[in-house]
């Protein structure tokens, strides 16, 4: 072998060795076929997520052929047509009405050629639609709309599959309207936290700050800005979410107005790590527990005291704690605080539950307290979370 024979063949075992390197293993077809199928849903699921709306409807319908394989997919609510994917479009203007009886029954049906050509026959000799097969989608226990899916005759299978992709689809549909429901219940959650701050800070801050109005007009209206600032913050319209900086900025606020009542007898100490600082947290989840501090902690403690707020860096989590060194609680009263047991400290049970419906049990409320041992309160919220974004930040 000469020796430019023997480097074409070197390049030629270095080509195709690279080359089986390079090529992914696709597996079996079997395998492949799943990869697809799951690819294809993990498409359409996004879009569904946000409810059977027509927008949502028309980015995830043609997926939804994909996954069924059919010349042309219909998604229709109880009174419109809301997307169309496919052939056969001369159809479209009887999608609605091929779903108002699945609607109505909650049972799925296949139509024949008659049943789905209207009023006239259909006039195009090579139509691909002849039969559909019409399954409903169920939220709850509403048929909120239906799946149809059109083609030549209609096999066994392909009612299996239109059956079992409306299922898939009603899933999305019911999780879209638990998202709705959470989101709702933590609306009302801050809601009643804003109908708390109301009326006993807003009436004692401004008492503080008409105190300073003639003695210190300077040192008043600086207090007025900090309480318009905090003000500004509690009653924002924003997402649920903010940054920890912006909720400790907020935190400052409130315990300058407070310091301007209280003077010496309240001190701060501030333990907070930098780098969790951009963490996201559910807006108003410390606030709160800073006021308790100060209210039951150390309104009722003869000269004062101290709080510490702390948040350090914890894995893949950020440590959040307030404490006192105030008159302390009964474990048992502050137990059934947390179980909604007890009125006595709305923002306590209010934060409990706002952390375990987002972040789950274990980043709720833990409390260690005793009568005349002060009390620490801490929780934990992941670094990441999936769907968990601040919001616009605080002025």
């Amino acid at each position: 072998m000469t020796a430019g024979v023997f480097v074409v063949v070197v390049v030629l075992m270095i080509s195709v060795f690279s080359f089986r390197r390079r090529s992914p293993d696709l597996g079996t077809p079997a395998e492949r076929a799943t990869f697809d199928t799951l690819h294809t849903a993990s498409l359409a699921a996004p879009p569904l997520r946000d409810g059977l709306t027509p927008e949502s409807a028309q980015l995830a319908i043609r997926h939804l052929r994909t996954l069924l394989g059919t010349p042309a997919v219909a998604l229709a609510d109880g009174s419109r047509l809301l997307a169309w994917d496919g052939e056969g479009v001369h159809h479209r203007e009887h999608a609605q009405r091929h779903a108002a009886g699945v609607i109505a029954s909650g049972r799925t049906s296949v139509l024949d050629a008659a049943q789905i050509d209207g009023d006239q026959p259909c006039r195009v000799l090579d139509c691909p639609l002849r039969s559909a097969v019409v399954a409903p989608l169920i939220s709850g226990e509403t048929v909120v709309g239906a799946l149809i899916a059109y083609g030549g005759a209609a096999s066994a299978a392909l009612v299996r599959a239109t059956g079992e992709v409306a299922i898939w689809v009603s899933t999305q549909i019911e999780l879209a309207e638990l998202d709705r429901s959470r989101t709702r219940a933590i609306e009302a959650e801050v809601r009643a936290l804003r109908a708390q701050i109301s009326p006993h800070f807003v009436y004692n801050s401004l008492a503080a700050i008409a105190s300073f109005v003639r003695t210190d007009p300077e040192r008043a209206r600086e207090l007025l800005l900090e309480f318009a600032d905090f003000t500004r913050y509690a009653f924002r319209t924003g997402g649920e979410f903010t940054t920890l900086a912006d909720e400790l900025r907020n935190i400052e606020r409130y315990l300058v107005l407070e310091q301007a009542r209280f003077g010496e007898r309240l001190r701060v100490r501030l333990r907070v790590a930098p780098e969790v600082l951009p963490v996201a947290v559910p807006y108003l989840s410390v606030q709160p527990l800073v006021e308790n501090a100060v209210r039951h902690g150390l309104q009722a403690k003869e000269g004062g005291g101290l709080i510490t707020l702390g948040a350090a860096d914890s894995g893949a989590d950020a440590l959040i704690w307030v404490e006192d060194d105030g008159v302390g609680a009964d474990p048992v009263l502050i137990g059934r605080i947390l179980a909604g047991q007890s009125g006595e400290s709305v923002g306590l049970g209010n934060v409990d539950a706002r952390l375990r419906q987002v972040f789950g049990d274990r980043c709720g409320l833990v409390v260690e307290t005793a009568p005349g041992a002060g009390t620490k309160v801490s929780f934990r919220v992941p670094k990441y979370a999936p769907g968990v974004h601040a919001g616009p930040p605080g002025p």
